[in-house]
């Protein structure tokens, strides 16, 4: 990785990151370089990786015990970035000081009933900061947010993510051990977009499936469809076994309005991890399409948004980051509808009993 391509600012808290897989090397530290976020030191129960990603991030130092690293961060007021598998998540947050603030990776829990425990005991030690859903930041979805902000499409009536790629799911094998996977671990960033961009949904059909070229994944690609109030609908299906050239292949959101229609390209899941460019261009009652600049991609540029969230936390008790535990903890409610539709046929979700 590059040096910094800003400066450090000296009023952003240092990061220790628990967990040092290929999420955080490919897009947390390219995207905290770009800020000029120091990172004070990195941990994983697996000494090699942690030693590697410390001769990543310049100047971090490698710990070889968690508790070490605990150490340091509250010597140096600093944030935590917890990158691990949903299975370790409550261990790692029991293991931090009561206070601390901590960016988490999604998802939060690996069902609406883990998410619920982990959310009292976030709320009970005091512990600040948000889930890294990040797509809500990035550019192209920033961009996309504006333009409808504006009016010129005029009001949204339908939205459909369709994704079709190869992902090398092979690259994690935890996802192996888990009970449910595509929704939880991939779809969940659409549906919570979802929610971003249309509130919480009246109805719910979903249906998950295992692929043959996956047969330990308990869902490898799925199909949710939302409904929303005032007619509007949301589609969200994904197959990631697509072995074709590229051409045919797909990661697009696609926004259709009263006055005209968005698209906009995902270009990650495309060649993933190198990926594509993002795009967006945008139509108004038959015209011509119109690109919009898109400065920086979903991977890394949307993990800036985040971590600038977990730092405005630590700073600012009173702040509410947009992807905070609790909203979190909505998505995981909404992920938790999509599975029992699954198993049931559509459903009518139920508010969830306070948390």
């Amino acid at each position: 990785m590059p040096p910094p391509t800003a400066p450090v600012h000296p009023e952003l808290r240092p990061v220790f990151v628990i967990g040092c897989g290929a999420i955080v090397r490919e897009a947390h530290l390219p995207a905290y370089a770009m800020d000029g976020v120091p990172i004070g030191g990195v941990f994983d129960i697996d000494p090699s990786r942690s030693a590697a990603l410390a001769r990543i991030a310049r100047g971090a130092h490698a710990f070889a015990t968690l508790d070490a690293m605990v150490d340091a961060c509250s010597a140096a007021h600093g944030l935590y970035d917890v990158a691990l598998p949903p299975h370790a998540v409550q261990p790692a947050i029991d293991a931090l000081p009561e206070g601390s603030t901590v960016l988490l990776q999604k998802p939060f829990g690996r069902d609406l009933a883990e998410a619920t425990a982990l959310l009292a005991t976030i709320e009970r030690r005091g512990i600040r900061g948000c889930v890294n859903l990040q797509l809500r930041h990035a550019p192209v979805v920033s961009a996309l947010r504006r333009l409808l902000d504006s009016g010129t499409l005029g009001a949204a009536v339908d939205l459909e993510f369709r994704i079709v790629c190869r992902m090398p799911w092979e690259n994690w094998p935890f996802l192996e051990s888990l009970p449910r996977m595509e929704i939880l671990m991939h779809s969940i960033h659409y549906l919570d977009l979802c929610r971003a961009l249309f509130g919480e949904p009246e109805r719910v059909w979903a249906a998950a499936f295992s692929h043959p070229a996956s047969p330990r994944l308990a869902d490898a690609r799925s199909t949710t469809t939302l409904s929303f109030a005032g007619g509007r609908r949301a589609v969200v299906t994904t197959y990631h076994h697509h072995a074709a050239p590229a051409r045919h292949d797909a990661s697009h959101l696609r926004l259709e309005c009263t006055h005209g229609t968005a698209i906009a390209r995902l270009g990650v899941n495309l060649n993933y991890p190198e990926g594509v460019p993002d795009m967006l261009e945008w139509s108004t009652e038959g015209a011509a399409w119109q690109p919009v600049a898109v400065e920086g991609n979903w991977f890394p540029h949307a993990f800036r948004g985040t971590m600038r969230e977990a730092q405005r936390a630590a700073a600012d008790a009173a702040f509410v980051p947009e992807t905070s535990f609790r909203d979190a903890w909505r998505t995981m409610a909404l992920v938790e509808t999509c599975y029992r539709s699954a198993g049931r046929g559509e459903m009518m979700p139920e508010e969830p009993a306070p948390a």
